[in-house]
């Protein structure tokens, strides 16, 4: 498909998710997020509801449509107090995924001049990431439960917050913290042969899934991968003179780039012989969306990866012959360690569930699609 096909059937759809899945959902029992429905998670703050609203915010700027602006303000109403404060999450966890909600009270501060989303954005700051435990690197550890840990998730999760915080506040030194924290994840993290990135990093080399002489967990995990990319975008978008942003994004997108198979990205890209492995979509998505902002942004030429990997997800995992379209193939959670013991090897990440309309894959769908109107111009207000 060209260019302009794809953003047609992919407006289709993401206007099918608008009205049917997303504008409906009450924000204390949303409709996306499998885990709260499978495991009977209570109403929280969580990433998963944050990257969702962030792609509707993002399809708000696309369309201007009120009804999406009103409903980001409402989901986020849901969980925060008058005095920024976010009841149903705890500063004590220092969990990174607690931060990905961070830009979105910015960017509705920014929208309504409200002073209760500035001081939730300020409370995370002052609260968690000023008070985050580090590894002697000066990496934020990933949670409480998982310290001296870097996981390429909190790439994401934390840091295009910190530096737009640092945007904010004028204040330079945050913005090189965010920063050299990425030139931690490339200078520990990358593998010099593939280009690509493992997934956890333990300082102590203590883990079970950890290498005893690197520290390194064993496999390359596709959807960590795409959180990285996806964060990589987003701080370059934010900071355009960051030589370092630019080069990490277009380098990961070159080296993912060398593992498309049949148009997709794997659960474990760079083993796509292993029985069960499978084309996973939330990764693939993230890596379309990174793509494509990339090419927007003037940092590198990747239309057509970025193209590629969105019209293959929307044609060939999307079902749209219901009410509602479902996207298939989304591993629903993937980690190390923990009570679970989860070891990082390849069996570890091809048992874990796989499910279907998780946000973790229609926010990365959204965003992607976004993107791609953004370059066709087709549907720009």
């Amino acid at each position: 498909m060209n260019s302009n096909s794809i953003t047609e059937v992919c407006r289709k759809i993401a206007e099918q998710y608008t009205e049917k899945l997303i504008l409906c959902s009450d924000p204390l029992r949303p409709l996306w997020n499998r885990e709260s429905v499978l495991f009977r998670k209570p109403p929280r703050w969580n990433y998963i509801d944050s990257c969702m609203i962030s792609a509707v915010l993002k399809l708000y700027d696309l369309t201007g449509d009120k009804e999406l602006a009103d409903y980001a303000l409402r989901f986020t109403d849901a969980y925060l107090l008058p005095d920024g404060t976010i009841p149903t999450m705890s500063l004590e966890d220092f969990n990174l995924d607690n931060l990905c909600g961070g830009r979105n009270l910015i960017r509705l501060w920014k929208m309504t001049g409200d002073e209760r989303f500035r001081l939730g954005y300020e409370r995370l700051y002052t609260g968690q990431v000023l008070r985050q435990p580090r590894l002697t690197c000066g990496s934020f550890w990933h949670k409480a439960i998982y310290p001296h840990q870097i996981w390429l998730d909190g790439a994401y999760m934390a840091l295009p917050f910190v530096a737009e915080y640092g945007l904010i506040t004028g204040d330079r030194t945050v913005i090189n913290d965010a920063l050299r924290q990425f030139d931690n994840i490339r200078r520990l993290m990358r593998d010099p042969d593939t280009g690509l990135y493992r997934h956890g990093y333990d300082e102590t080399r203590t883990q079970l899934w950890a290498d005893r002489s690197t520290g390194l967990s064993p496999e390359f995990w596709l959807r960590s991968m795409g959180w990285l990319c996806a964060g990589l975008a987003d701080t370059a978008e934010l900071l355009p003179d960051s030589q370092l942003c630019r080069s990490m994004l277009c380098g990961l997108l070159d080296s993912a780039g060398k593992y498309v198979r049949d148009g997709m990205l794997y659960q474990l890209p760079v083993r796509p012989e292993l029985e069960g492995n499978y084309p996973e979509t939330s990764g693939t998505l993230l890596f379309a969306y990174a793509a494509l902002k990339a090419s927007r942004l003037g940092i590198a030429d990747k239309v057509a990866l970025g193209s590629e990997l969105l019209s293959n997800t929307a044609e060939r995992y999307i079902r749209t012959d219901g009410e509602v379209p479902v996207l298939e193939n989304i591993c629903l959670m993937g980690g190390l360690g923990g009570e679970n013991s989860r070891d990082g090897s390849a069996g570890y990440y091809l048992r874990e569930p796989v499910v279907e309309n998780d946000a973790k894959g229609i926010a990365p769908f959204l965003m992607a699609y976004t993107e791609a109107e953004r370059i066709t111009g087709t549907h720009l207000r």
